[in-house]
């Protein structure tokens, strides 16, 4: 091989070892990520900076597995005074007519049915409402259920709760719901707390029946037997002092310390579902049925059955007799001027003299 032909297989090998050398990949640090850039105004000036993402909001979580709730704020005793009552009709009365001629007003939203379905040959006294109370602290505020008898065996898994309405316009925005109160001691067991966040409670017609509703009730659990944001929230108990009554506590700071609100007190058993309010916006009135026989047309009671409740209570104002759903109640005037000009009959807070 003369000179000539080495040179050039010389030239040739070299040129396939760059290109080899070129190919191997370099021993260097895997590329970190590039954060995405915005502009950003900054005294007239626009400069990049990375764009942050956002943290998730903190959604309320149950404790770890065995790790018991810590409790820290319980309610005692109620207070002294009481805040506003209202009675409801007693339907032992009437139960052996298979009938519940006072307070069940499908269309407006007030029901008084502790009845089975279609028959209406079963009374369910722990489900008859016969006197609700509120009383208030700086801590809480209570509702009192006061039923004709409670079950002592609660084979009925009966449920028990507080609506409130804490913008007065007749649509619920909390519920308070205790399932199967068994004990004389404060306890969260069976206590749900839940909120009509998007506000379609009531949907157009507050306290009124709503053809094709869409609403989708209390639709967020804000409390559920102790676990939650403060778990604290909502105790319930059965009285220790006052036989077949429920008590049931409410934090007012979880509420936002409201100053005035209705309440209305309830007690059923599958229909007492915070998916289903407004009830009678969630079925008609041909579903429903009435517990009146005079209303012949609906009479018996049919799909809304063993749930009864209260009218609402004005607690922490005087009411103007507009408020949707109040009691219809006594209040005394001055009658110095007239001094035989009987006081009227009007939605407010409760006085003897007039039912």
């Amino acid at each position: 091989m003369n000179s000539q032909n080495i040179k050039m297989l010389f030239a040739v090998m070299f040129l396939i070892g760059g290109i080899l050398a070129c190919s191997i990949p370099s021993p260097t640090s895997p590329a970190t990520e590039v954060a995405p850039t915005e502009l950003v105004p900054v005294t007239g000036q626009e400069i990049q900076q990375p764009i942050v993402a956002a943290p998730l909001p903190a959604t309320p979580s149950a404790p770890p597995t065995g790790v018991a709730v810590q409790h820290r704020v319980i309610p005692v005793a109620l207070p002294g005074d009481r805040s506003s009552h209202a009675g409801d009709y007693d339907s032992s009365i009437s139960a052996s007519r298979k009938s519940s001629a006072g307070g069940d007003r499908f269309t407006f939203g007030r029901f008084e049915r502790p009845f089975i379905a279609n028959t209406m040959d079963t009374y369910y006294p722990n489900l008859d409402i016969i006197d609700t109370f509120v009383f208030q602290d700086e801590t809480w505020i209570y509702g009192m259920i006061v039923v004709k008898a409670l079950d002592s065996n609660n084979s009925l898994a009966a449920k028990y709760a507080v609506e409130l309405d804490l913008d007065r316009d007749g649509k619920g925005d909390w519920l308070i719901i205790a399932s199967n109160p068994a004990s004389a001691d404060w306890s969260v067991d069976g206590v749900q707390v839940h909120e009509d966040a998007n506000n379609d409670v009531g949907n157009l017609y507050a306290m009124y029946t709503d053809q094709k509703a869409a609403g989708d009730g209390f639709e967020t659990l804000v409390f559920d037997q102790g676990t939650g944001d403060d778990p604290d929230t909502a105790w319930a108990r059965i009285s220790p002092n006052e036989p077949n009554t429920i008590e049931i506590a409410v934090k007012r700071s979880v509420l936002d310390n409201p100053e005035r609100s209705l309440m209305t007190m309830w007690a059923g058993i599958s229909l007492l579902a915070p998916a289903l309010f407004d009830i009678n916006d969630s079925f008609t009135h041909e579903q429903a049925g009435a517990a009146d026989p005079g209303f012949e047309i609906y009479y018996p009671i049919k799909a809304v059955s063993e749930l009864d409740n209260s009218c609402r209570m004005a607690v922490g104002f005087q009411p103007t007799g507009k408020e949707p759903g109040l009691c219809e109640v006594f209040i005394p005037q001055d009658n110095a001027a007239n001094p035989t000009s009987p006081a009227p009959c009007i939605p407010g807070i409760t006085f003897n003299g007039c039912q």
